[in-house]
C-alpha cells in the first residue's frame, strides 16, 4: 500500500517533479496549501508545497530540490513506485480563496517566484486564471538553465517577466531590480504583491514592495521542518505576534516578518546545540501549543 508515483520528471540538476496518486488530497487541496511526504518506515517528515493539483485525474504535483538524503531518496523513486505517507492538505489556504471574485478582479496583482518558488506560486496563479483574473508573473533564477514551469506559468497569466542574476535569460537582474523597472520605467501599477522563494530573496523583495508601497504577502513554506508545530522550527515573529508557518500560514503580511531572526533561526536549527538553546531562550512559545497533529520532530 502507499501512494504511487504516476509522472516523474527531473527539471533540471537538483528539481524534480512527481504527481502522486492521492485522491482525497486532490479533492480537498486549495492553492498555498502543503503535504507532508514520508518515504517508509524509518523515512522523516518533509513537509511540502502542493505544486498543483488534479481532482479528475486524483493526483497531487509536487516539486523539491536535492538539499539532504530524504529528499534524495525520494528522488531515487521512479514511477510505479510508492511512498508510505503523503499527508494534507495542511496549513491554511491562501486567503484570497474567500475574497470577493468581483473585488479581486479590480485589484491589479503581481506574482514574484524565485527558483523553486515558482512551483507554489503555480497553483495560485493558475487559480486566478480559472476564475477570469488577470496576473502578472516575475520568475526569477540564478540562471537559464535551473528555470522552472515557465511554460505552465505562460498558459495562466497575463504576462510572464523572466529574470536571472547573470543575464543569461531575459532581465539581466534579480526579481527586485525587475519590479523596480516594471513600476519606474514601464508604467506598471501593483496593488498586491505575492512573494515565494528563498528566504532571503523574500526579504529584499518586502524590502522593495515596501518603498513601492504595495502590499505584500509571503510564503514562509522553506521554514518548516516536521510540519506540525511541534519541532519550533518555523516559530517566526509577524509583528508583535509569535506564528508557526505551518499552523498558521504558511502566508503571512511579508512587510510583518521578521525575516533575519527566522534566518538565523534556521541557522542555529541545523545543530543539537543550536536547537537546545533555542528551546530555552523561546520557552513556552518553543512550539505551538494548538497543535491538531501531534507527535514531535
Amino acid at each position: 500500500m502507499g501512494y504511487k508515483i504516476v509522472d516523474k520528471k527531473q527539471l533540471n540538476d537538483v528539481v524534480y517533479l512527481m504527481d502522486i496518486e492521492a485522491p482525497r488530497v486532490a479533492k480537498s487541496a486549495k492553492p498555498g496549501q502543503f503535504i507532508i511526504v514520508i518515504i517508509d518506515q524509518k523515512g522523516e517528515r518533509i513537509p511540502l508545497t502542493i505544486a498543483d493539483y488534479d481532482v479528475q485525474r486524483g493526483t497531487v504535483t509536487i516539486v523539491f530540490q536535492i538539499v539532504g538524503d530524504s529528499s534524495k531518496k525520494l528522488s531515487k523513486l521512479e514511477i510505479g513506485d510508492s511512498i508510505k505517507d503523503f499527508v494534507g492538505p495542511l496549513g491554511r489556504p491562501s486567503d484570497f480563496v474567500d475574497e470577493d471574485i468581483e473585488a479581486i478582479k479590480k485589484k491589479k496583482i503581481i506574482f514574484i517566484a524565485g527558483g523553486v518558488g515558482a512551483a507554489p506560486v503555480y497553483p495560485q496563479v493558475k487559480w486566478m486564471h480559472e476564475n477570469g483574473i488577470d496576473v502578472d508573473v516575475i520568475i526569477g533564477a540564478r540562471s537559464k538553465d535551473i528555470v522552472i514551469f515557465e511554460d505552465k506559468m505562460r498558459a495562466v497569466a497575463k504576462n510572464v517577466y523572466m529574470c536571472t542574476d547573470d543575464g543569461s535569460y531575459g532581465f539581466h537582474g534579480n526579481v527586485t531590480m525587475l519590479l523596480d523597472d516594471l513600476v519606474k520605467n514601464q508604467g506598471k501599477q501593483y496593488d498586491e504583491a505575492i512573494v515565494i522563494g528563498p528566504m532571503i530573496m523574500m526579504k529584499f523583495a518586502c524590502l522593495a514592495t515596501k518603498k513601492l508601497n504595495i502590499p505584500t504577502i509571503v510564503s514562509l513554506n522553506t521554514i518548516m521542518v516536521d510540519g506540525t508545530g511541534m519541532c519550533g522550527a518555523c516559530r517566526v515573529s509577524v509583528g508583535d505576534d509569535i506564528k508557526f508557518a505551518c499552523v498558521d500560514g504558511p502566508e503571512f503580511d511579508g512587510w510583518l516578518v521578521d525575516f533575519d531572526e527566522a534566518m538565523k533561526r534556521q541557522t542555529m536549527f541545523k545543530t543539537e546545540e543550536g536547537r537546545k538553546s533555542l528551546r530555552k531562550s523561546d520557552g513556552d512559545t518553543h512550539s505551538n501549543p494548538n497543535c491538531k497533529i501531534g507527535g514531535s520532530h
